[in-house]
């Protein structure tokens, strides 16, 4: 499965990906120039948080198992079955909100405007998302899930020879660079 992978070495917190995603997911106008002008204003679907020191932009991960499609109480919220992503059927959502309590990361948004909640459904439409076509810093990248998985086990391995070697005494973040 293809996921949204952030650099967040990379990310400035201009929020480039956040002022197009609601030009193009929330807008009318499909226009940055269009989206300024509309009322109410549109809603991204992803959402750049942190403060100088770091920053980091959060969209839905499309969880394997996720809360917000148990909580959905009238089945709007469902997975693709071929692209496997959690998606809103907005027909179906009655703007209750439950989903936004559920939601580990905090990404389904509420538009009291609308009625509905809303999410990343990471441009299902597109060849590829918004967000990440428009990033100045390269910060977001479509990765395939399998390949982070497989860099996280070298990781865990890496670290567990670390430990192995030093005698089990715990390592330094120094100690797993080398």
């Amino acid at each position: 499965m293809k996921v949204i992978g952030v650099h967040m070495d990379r990310c400035t917190g201009c929020k480039t990906c956040e002022l197009y995603c609601g030009a193009e997911r929330g807008s009318e106008g499909k226009t940055l120039l269009a989206a300024a002008r509309e009322t109410p204003a549109p809603q991204p679907r992803v959402r750049v948080e942190g403060g100088q020191d770091a920053c980091f932009p959060l969209q839905c991960r499309h969880c394997l198992q996720a809360p917000c499609l148990d909580a959905c109480l009238t089945g709007a919220l469902t997975r693709d079955a071929v692209s496997g992503m959690v998606i809103i059927r907005e027909d179906l959502c009655i703007g209750c909100w439950t989903c936004t309590a559920f939601c580990p990361y905090g990404v389904i948004s509420p538009s009291p405007e609308r009625k509905v909640a809303i999410k990343c459904d990471r441009c299902l439409y597109m060849e590829k998302p918004v967000c990440v076509d428009v990033c100045p810093t390269k910060a977001l990248e479509v990765v395939d899930l399998e390949e982070i998985e497989g860099h996280l086990r070298q990781k865990r391995r890496k670290t567990a020879q670390g430990m192995a070697e030093s005698g089990g005494k715990g390592l330094s973040l120094l100690d797993l660079g080398r």
